[in-house]
């Protein structure tokens, strides 16, 4: 088996070519590339290795950047620093990843993954091709930092304002209709429904608490326990309508407010 190593981190170079050495004695390290110009030179004037592992942050940018300048024929298992729940939707295509630092154990498994599917990616086939590329493209979105909403255009008094996501205390809905209050007590009409809104809205701010209710921390005025294992919040400022956290979103909730 030859395996290309894209890493620029001396170190882990050294542990994956000794770890692979006692892994499996037929596998052979033919390059090693630590940025992503040469990566891409590498790959254009050798032969496809049978496998690549690929740092994800490489000196000179993300190594997605590589699968914009060329087609990569080979499968590839990441490396990367990220948790795994950032990672859990690419676990596909008998391509896998190892967390750093890399355990024996892990490169084991990735191997014997590999093992398994040798056959199908021995000659890669356009369709396969295409299946890698999805993955990378798939993998690339999660990295890439989200466009959260920062403003909301709404009507008021025959007008429309727009208004920023900072003044925004809460999102509610009432009848199939979603409104906002603002910090300073003023309410409209928001044209999405309370799933696009939770889309829509960064996590690091605002909360979806229950069916109806969108919250953030500063919106928060009093936590009582509530029946059946769940929460009322006192919201700021005030509203005629109870706000309760339901009962699968209370740990997350206390997570979320700094537990």
């Amino acid at each position: 088996m030859n395996i290309l190593i894209v890493e620029d981190e001396d170190l882990a170079v050294d542990k994956l070519k000794a770890t692979l050495a006692k892994l499996d004695h037929q596998a052979r390290v033919i390059g090693i590339t630590s940025s992503i110009n040469a990566t891409v030179n590498w790959l254009a004037t050798n032969p496809s290795p049978d496998l690549i592992l690929m740092d994800i942050e490489l000196a000179d940018g993300q190594s997605f950047e590589i699968f914009d300048q060329l087609r990569v024929k080979s499968p590839v298992i990441f490396i990367t620093s990220y948790d795994e729940y950032a990672l859990r939707a690419f676990k596909v295509n008998s391509i896998d990843y190892l967390l750093k630092p890399v355990q024996k154990e892990d490169l084991n498994t990735a191997l014997d993954k590999y093992s398994v599917f040798k056959e199908t990616f021995s000659q890669v086939t356009e369709t396969q091709a295409v299946n890698i590329e999805k993955l990378v493209l798939e993998l690339q979105s999660q990295f890439q930092p989200k466009d959260y909403r920062k403003r909301f255009l709404v009507k008021h008094v025959q007008k429309l304002v727009s208004v920023e996501v900072g003044a925004i205390s809460y999102f509610f809905s009432e009848e199939r209709i979603s409104f906002f209050k603002t910090h300073d007590d003023k309410q409209f009409i928001v044209d999405y429904n309370m799933d696009e809104l939770e889309e829509l809205l960064d996590p690091a701010s605002f909360f979806r608490i229950s069916r109806s209710f969108i919250i953030t921390v500063k919106s928060v005025n009093q936590i009582s326990d509530y029946f059946g294992h769940r929460l009322a919040l006192r919201l700021q400022p005030n509203l005629n309508k109870e706000s309760i956290v339901s009962r699968e979103k209370v740990q997350a909730f206390k997570v979320w407010m700094g537990k």
